[in-house]
Formats: structure tokens, C-alpha cells, sequence
């Protein structure tokens, strides 16, 4: 059994609630979505060909190689949850050589969630606002993945953009407030609108999160101002 993989790399976490941690990436080449403002087409289209094949023992020889000193590795995308089945077995890999596992996910596959839950220590999930992603809701998909995510250590992020509805945002504190209202919400104002008061937008959404969360923050991706992958 062979995974597509687009990159295995050692950086700096830049996103959510571990910015700043060093992390061994391994990006999964291929996604389910096409969202509008992508920063990782090169791992989104397989068809493109940019990935190279890896068996599970293969790849852990990649990621120990330039382990060291890192606080976990990032399954990251892409969609991992795509290769669900080399994920399951690679993941037994990690766990035997106490690696910690965090999981970048769209938080669109809660099934395949299911299969491997029980071997991830950290839940990244992006929840996808139609008005901000350029594609159709996946509410739905979101609601069943949280239900399966809990019991991990589980956060969110989303990215604001000038197109980010309120509407969309009302809808996913009272998803989030059904769940756990203290479940970290990361706001992560989109790189490309930095120049244009996309922060000030932040500022008044995360006021309204506050309403009803206990724990909104904004986070801008600091691995592109660092000029880091």
C-alpha cells in the first residue's frame, strides 16, 4: 500500500493553536474541495503529477530522518482523510515510536475520521464557510465530524475573507455551541486581503464569537510573514 505525497519537510508550524511549534509537514498530495483562496494547489490536483509514492515504512525512514527536535507530525494536505487506509497504517508506525499526530483536515470526511481517531493526538479542522471558500456548504459533514473529533484534543480555524458572511458565521457558533462553546475558533484573516482592512473585519466577527465562545482568537498564517513553508 503506497500514499501519494506531495512534500515531507521540517518547519514551524504557522497556523492555530501550535503556531510556532517546530513540526515535521508531510503533505498528502490530493483534496475533495477546490476552495477559492488555496495556498497548496500543488498537493490539491494529482493530476498534475507533483507527489511521489511512499509505503508506510518509507515514509516513516523520510520523516525520521529530519525529526529531530520536532513536537509532532503534521498529516497535512491536501486532504490526508483522502488515503485513509495508508493513514491507518502509517499512523501504527508513529504511535510505536511515540511520534505525536496532528491531523490538518478540511472536516469533510467523517467517516474516514472514524478509522483512525483512536491514533491522533491533535485535530486541526478548517471549517469551511461557503461565503469565504468559493464552494457549496458542508455544515452536515462538519456537524458528524466534531461528533466523532471529540475526545481529542480538537480545535477550529476559519478563513475570513471580504466575502465572509455574517450569516456564515452565525451559523457556525451556534454549531460550535451545541458542541463544546470552549472548543478553541481560530480566525485566520485571508494572507491575500492583509492590505486591505481584512483585520478590522476579524476584530468585529471575533467580538460577535464572543457572545456566545469562551475562546476566539485571530491568528493570521505566520509562516507566510516569516517567508517559511
Amino acid at each position: 500500500m503506497k500514499a501519494r505525497i506531495a512534500e515531507v519537510f521540517h518547519s514551524i508550524q504557522g497556523e492555530g493553536r501550535y503556531a510556532g511549534v517546530p513540526q515535521v509537514f508531510v503533505r498528502f498530495a490530493g483534496c475533495n474541495l477546490n476552495c477559492s483562496w488555496c495556498d497548496t494547489p500543488q498537493a490539491r490536483d494529482v493530476c498534475a503529477g507533483s507527489f511521489n509514492e511512499f509505503d508506510p515504512i518509507e515514509l516513516w525512514v523520510e520523516v525520521e530522518k529530519i525529526w529531530r527536535g520536532a513536537h509532532s507530525v503534521s498529516l497535512t494536505g491536501g486532504e490526508p482523510l483522502l488515503q485513509g487506509e495508508f493513514l491507518r497504517e502509517f499512523l501504527r508506525i508513529l504511535k510505536v515510536y511515540k511520534v505525536r499526530t496532528y491531523l490538518e483536515t478540511n472536516g469533510t470526511l467523517p467517516r474516514e475520521l472514524e478509522k483512525i481517531v483512536n491514533d491522533i493526538d491533535i485535530v486541526s479542522m478548517d471549517l469551511k464557510l461557503p461565503s469565504s471558500t468559493g464552494c457549496h456548504g458542508y455544515w452536515d459533514e462538519h456537524v458528524d465530524f466534531l461528533r466523532v473529533a471529540w475526545g481529542r484534543e480538537l480545535f477550529l480555524k476559519t478563513v475570513i475573507s471580504h466575502t465572509t458572511s455574517m450569516e456564515d458565521i452565525v451559523r457556525a457558533v451556534e454549531m460550535i455551541c451545541k458542541g463544546d462553546p470552549s472548543m478553541p475558533l481560530f480566525l485566520q484573516p485571508n494572507y491575500f486581503d492583509i492590505e486591505s482592512g481584512i483585520m478590522e473585519r476579524c476584530q468585529e466577527l471575533q467580538e460577535y464569537c464572543l457572545n456566545y465562545l469562551t475562546d476566539v482568537r485571530i491568528v493570521p498564517q505566520m509562516h507566510k510573514f516569516m517567508g517559511i513553508r
